[in-house]
This record gives C-alpha cells, sequence and structure tokens, in this order.
C-alpha cells in the first residue's frame, strides 16, 4: 500500500506574518510536521513518500538545509499560491505531480497542516486504521469536541433580519442536542478516488472523523501562538509530539 504525505505551507501569512516558519518553542513551527511526516514514515508499514508544497524559496531553503528525507522538487504554481485558492486544490495538483514523478499510485494521501501541530503518530495509526475498515468512505479528518452547539447556542441571522438558532429541534439542554465537533485542521487523509471524482470540499457525505483525544488546535492569531508557544515552553502537553 502506498501513502503521500503531503506539507503545504505559503509563504505569505496575514493573521500571523511569516507562520509557517516562525519558531515555537525555538523550532520553525514546520518543522513539527515535518519531523511527525518522517517518525510515521520510519513506523508505518505503509511505502510512504514525503513532499513539501511551497511557493516560497526561504521556506523551501530552510527545509532544504536539515532534511533529505523530504521531496522539494517540486513549485507551487502561482496560480495556486493565492489567497482565495482551496486547500484540496493545491492538494490534488502535489499529488498528481508525485504520482507521476514516482511512477505509483498513491492508495491514501495524508495532509498534515502546518499551523495545527499538536498531533502523534498514534492519531494517524488510528485514523488511518477506522478509514481503512470503512471501506465506502473518501476520506477522515481530525476534530475536537465543540465548546459551543448550533441546536442550542449559536444563532445566526433570519430572512427578516431576527436572529435565532442555527439548527432546528426541540432541545432545552446543551446535553441533550446531538454532538458536534470543531475541526481542527490537523490532519485529513483522503482515499485516491477522492481526488478521481474530482471531489473539492473536505466534507462530503461518506466522510469519516477523528476525535483526537488531547489538547489540538490551529494557530489563526497571535494570541494562539502565544498560547501554544506557552504549553510547549513549560511542558504543559499531556502527550509527546
Amino acid at each position: 500500500m502506498n501513502l503521500l504525505i503531503t506539507i503545504c505551507a505559503r509563504g505569505g501569512s496575514k493573521g500571523i506574518p511569516q507562520k509557517n516558519i516562525k519558531l515555537l518553542n525555538g523550532i520553525p513551527l514546520i518543522f513539527y510536521s515535518l519531523n511527525t511526516a518522517i517518525k510515521f514514515s520510519t513506523l508505518s508499514d505503509f511505502n510512504v513518500d514525503i513532499v513539501l508544497s511551497t511557493d516560497s524559496k526561504q521556506i523551501l531553503n530552510l527545509v532544504k538545509q536539515k532534511y533529505n528525507q523530504i521531496d522539494i522538487d517540486y513549485i507551487r504554481p502561482e496560480y495556486l499560491a493565492t489567497d482565495t485558492v482551496g486547500k484540496i486544490d493545491v492538494i490534488k495538483d502535489v499529488y498528481s505531480y508525485s504520482e507521476e514523478k514516482n511512477n505509483l499510485r498513491y492508495d491514501y494521501i495524508l495532509d498534515l497542516d502546518v499551523t495545527s501541530p499538536l498531533r502523534t503518530i498514534l492519531d494517524l495509526e488510528n485514523a488511518l486504521r477506522i478509514i481503512e475498515t470503512k471501506k465506502e468512505a473518501y476520506n477522515i479528518f481530525s476534530v475536537s469536541p465543540s465548546s459551543r452547539n448550533p441546536y442550542f447556542n449559536m444563532v445566526e441571522e433570519n430572512r427578516e433580519g431576527y436572529f435565532e438558532v442555527c439548527k432546528k429541534g426541540d432541545f432545552f439542554t446543551r446535553q441533550s442536542t446531538p454532538k458536534v465537533f470543531d475541526m481542527n485542521a490537523s490532519f485529513y487523509i483522503y482515499r485516491r478516488n477522492f481526488f478521481e471524482e474530482k471531489i473539492t470540499k473536505s466534507t462530503t457525505v461518506r466522510s469519516l472523523i477523528y476525535e483526537v483525544p488531547h489538547l489540538c488546535f490551529d494557530l489563526d492569531e497571535e494570541i494562539d501562538f502565544e498560547f501554544m508557544s506557552y504549553l510547549l515552553e513549560n511542558d504543559k502537553l499531556e502527550f509527546e509530539l
């Protein structure tokens, strides 16, 4: 079985400037995902290839100096390096490149998001085990329990300009509502038919979730970075990256 790990790191970032290479506990952020990818590849029963997708020479040179296990020959085209391009198109392009270059077909594509590094090898192994047993599933992605619930304490504007709960239902306590999750963006695993059938969104009618059993969140704003830095610098995580 063949598995491709994609590490996608665009050069530009508005929320946190130079986010992908910003130091987190003294280590460039992207190195956390690269280290996880390499460790997973050495332990997995899959035939694993790892490829970097970036438009940034600075990111490319930084990775090149430290890692020789990563395919850094791919350069992300300019049309896939804008704020308006979805992640699926980016992954699809680098996956097509890797299949042609390596002359093989990948059964699974595992995308490790650079901005959500709080994941373990066991998380990846367990998620792969789940999707392998669900043969009709297109993909699986990581989630965390949500602190808000669209059936109970999330509202949206209706057509008359008033506000009401996002999803309808006769619920009077949050505990009685259907369980919902936050997509924490840490990792996505796709079967190859996800791309063969030209699916454009990561959430499909045949998607699975992996509920991460520990703290996991992505870095959108500076405060997120400061919080994660504090956790790592003070050894506050209850698991090992």
